[in-house]
């Protein structure tokens, strides 16, 4: 799975859920940046599987592996290829998957393209396991940013029913970000509520979505381009790339439907020497080209697939339907696990028109 960021840098992933390794290779990386590899290390640790009770119990150590492109812990202008190891895969799991296809998830589809030879273990490519090798692209991306000012931070806005503070849209900045709790949310208490959600869900053999907000400051006004090349499409088009992503939208976002033009419009002002807006309803975004405001975005994300309930689908063999109880181990609630998954996005898809 290969994709253009923009004019410069490529990023290809590849593997499968139970494949020995997976990996990324990232075209164009400038040479002598020093990659801190133990800021990798915790931006992968945020995403790895088997930590508490809120997620599948498979544990994956998602160790980042160097196979080229570092020269000691610089970039050296080559193509850079890392790998991490795919080590506590049950496969035997998913051998009834191949003929009755989970619903809500891609099995159908992958065989109606692939037919019998697809890969059903664990989800195959299709897995948010194939996040891990973005996540290495967006933890490298994430320094080089962070170098030239450029800060993003995602959390938890809500999960089920229960929302968590929203970031301040005007003066939100680095150290408003979460990414360093267990737990990714502004108000803990509104965290336990979430927690208690994803258990009752657990405890009922099913799962909950919820929705994540990104934030990213530092970025000047006047950048970016319009209509396909606009700060929207860019990011929208990589958030995407995350299994069970649903939606987006950015500032005031759907709400903004119901309001009048009076209410919606951010009033402009002079702060500091410099021209900003009152409100940031736009989210940092108009006509596609950043407007010197934190771009503000919220991400909605699905309920996993895998449940343990009892569901109906068909024999893709027999042609009939039957009853399907899933197997394997699986998250109850993805969002606490993807809002570093959001972060990556966000800095694999801001990188090329920044750097």
């Amino acid at each position: 799975m290969s994709f253009q960021t923009g004019e410069k840098f490529k990023i290809s992933i590849f593997g499968q859920s139970h494949s020995e390794e997976m990996g990324v290779v990232i075209d164009n990386l400038p040479s002598g940046f020093m990659i801190d590899e133990d800021k990798l290390a915790a931006f992968m640790a945020r995403r790895a599987p088997g930590r508490d009770a809120f997620s599948t119990s498979r544990k994956e150590g998602d160790k980042v592996r160097f196979v080229s492109g570092i020269t000691d812990g610089k970039t050296n202008g080559a193509p850079l290829c890392a790998i991490i190891e795919n080590t506590n895969t049950r496969s035997k799991d998913y051998e009834n998957l191949k003929d009755i296809p989970r619903p809500g998830h891609a099995d159908f589809a992958a065989w109606s393209k692939f037919g019998e030879d697809r890969d059903v273990s664990g989800g195959g490519q299709f897995s948010g396991r194939l996040t891990a090798p973005l996540c290495i692209a967006g933890g490298i991306f994430k320094q080089i940013l962070e170098k030239k000012g450029i800060y993003i931070g995602a959390h938890i806005a809500s999960i089920g029913k229960v929302k968590d503070d929203l970031f301040d849209s005007v003066n939100v900045c680095e150290k408003d970000f979460v990414g360093d709790k267990a737990f990714p949310v502004i108000n803990d208490s509104k965290g336990e509520e979430m927690q208690k959600e994803i258990l009752d869900a657990k405890g009922e053999a099913d799962s909950i979505g919820g929705t994540v907000e990104c934030a990213i400051v530092g970025i000047p006004a006047g950048v970016g381009n319009t209509f396909f090349g606009g700060w929207e499409s860019v990011i929208s088009s990589k958030v995407f790339a995350i299994p069970a992503v649903k939606g987006i939208e950015f500032g005031r976002g759907f709400e903004a439907s119901a309001l009048r033009g009076s209410e919606n419009n951010d009033a402009f002002i002079i702060k500091n020497g410099k021209i900003v807006t009152e409100t940031n309803n736009h989210g940092g975004i108009m006509g596609g080209i950043s407007s010197g405001m934190p771009i503000i975005f919220r991400v909605a994300f699905k309920p996993t697939p895998s449940i343990g309930k009892e569901q109906r689908s068909v024999s893709l063999s027999k042609m009939e339907s039957v009853a399907l109880v899933i197997h394997g181990r699986h998250d109850p609630c993805i969002v606490q696990r993807a809002a570093v998954c959001v972060e990556a996005a966000a800095a694999v898809a801001i990188a090329d028109t920044l750097l």
